[in-house]
């Protein structure tokens, strides 16, 4: 017969058996001892691997990962209208390219900081390319305001085109036949803090060729700054104090002459032709004197050389059917003129009017005629 016995613990158990013999009246007992096959260690019971739950980026966000550019900046548009897609801006330069949406029956009003400026239409916090980017987080979210053809019509909304060409620190002015071309600087930086403080709006030029469609409504009070030629004056005396107030201001530049580049993030360079600013067979400028083809030939090195098609300043003002057409053919949508007006709803694209300003022409001269 056998026993057994078993001992807990991962020790193995001994077995003791034992056999008696009996031979004639006598008996011999043979006993020995074996181990039993241990028992499998008891492994404690594995823990889960916590699985990390990872929640997948905003379209903001991954614009701003696929970036990697700590300036960089996700503008979000929000409204009826309103683009799905978020759109990267640089928090160094003003904003570019903002879009201008479309809806049947309805006339886009601009992108607004809050929802509620958006439905008040307020003017202060409308942004265009005329503001610079600066966003919390690297974010921003701009809000959508539209209003009825008829509300944008009723406006009459009227927009000057302000025509400087040179600038003179000599309250006497300059001598020569040129004289009026110089504005005196103290008038300028008056007429500059003006616009700056009293609440107007300046559009870029994709916001005034929406408004002359009727898809785009501008406030009462708005109004385009530009210089002609990109005298030297302008970049020693007129260019530092649009910068000084924030204002955008348009650099008309004859490139065969300087393309310097924009001497503050609030100069936008656009073209007044690469080499054109000279009179023709006739006496008149080379806009009247030249074919379509040689016109759109002349744009297209302008163009090129400053990166942009988009409005041309007539040197000397002289315009006729074929330079439109030939304005129109290097890709340019609109021309400026110097005939005096105001630009409208519905006003011919490549004949734009201005407002010109001459030396003498003081605050009390811009405030009569644009408020």
């Amino acid at each position: 017969m056998a026993s057994g016995g078993r001992r807990r613990g991962g020790v193995a158990a001994i077995i003791i058996a034992a056999v008696i013999v009996v031979v004639g009246g006598s008996f011999t007992a043979y006993v020995w001892f074996t181990h039993a096959p241990a028992e499998a260690e008891t492994k404690p019971t594995p823990r889960p691997t916590p699985v990390e739950t990872v929640t997948p980026l905003t379209p903001a966000e991954q614009l701003l990962a696929d970036a990697g550019d700590p300036l960089a900046c996700a503008v979000t548009f929000t409204g009826e209208g309103a683009p799905a897609d978020p759109q990267l801006q640089r928090q160094d330069g003003l904003y570019q390219g903002l879009p201008i949406p479309a809806l049947a029956g309805r006339v886009f009003a601009g992108w607004y900081a809050t929802e509620t400026d958006a439905a008040a239409f307020t003017v202060a916090a409308r942004v265009n390319g005329a503001d610079p980017v600066v966003c919390e987080e690297q974010q921003i979210e701009l809000f959508a305001a539209w209003k009825t053809p008829e509300q944008n019509a009723a406006e009459s909304v009227q927009v000057p085109i302000l025509m400087y060409h040179q600038f003179t620190s000599n309250p006497e002015g300059e001598s020569g036949w040129l004289r009026g071309n110089y504005a005196y600087i103290g008038d300028f930086d008056a007429q500059m803090n003006h616009i700056a403080t009293t609440g107007f709006y300046l559009p870029t030029w994709d916001e005034l060729s929406a408004f002359i469609d009727g898809r785009l409504s501008l406030p009462a009070r708005s109004v385009i700054i530009t210089d002609d030629d990109a005298d030297q004056t302008w970049f020693d005396l007129g260019a530092p104090v649009v910068a000084a107030h924030k204002l955008l201001a348009t650099s008309f530049m004859v490139t065969a002459y300087r393309s310097d580049p924009p001497p503050s993030i609030h100069v936008l360079r656009r073209s007044h032709t690469h080499d054109m600013h000279k009179a023709g067979d006739n006496g008149d400028g080379l806009m009247v004197n030249w074919s379509a083809e040689q016109i759109a030939a002349d744009l297209n090195v302008s163009g090129d050389t400053l990166g942009v098609r988009e409005v041309v300043a007539y040197p000397f003002g002289h315009f006729d059917d074929t330079a439109k057409q030939g304005v129109a053919q290097a890709g340019y949508e609109m021309a400026r003129t110097i005939e005096p007006g105001f630009v409208e709803i519905g006003t011919d694209k490549l004949a734009l009017p201005v407002v010109r300003i001459d030396y003498g022409m003081g605050l009390d001269a811009l405030v009569s005629r644009i408020g």
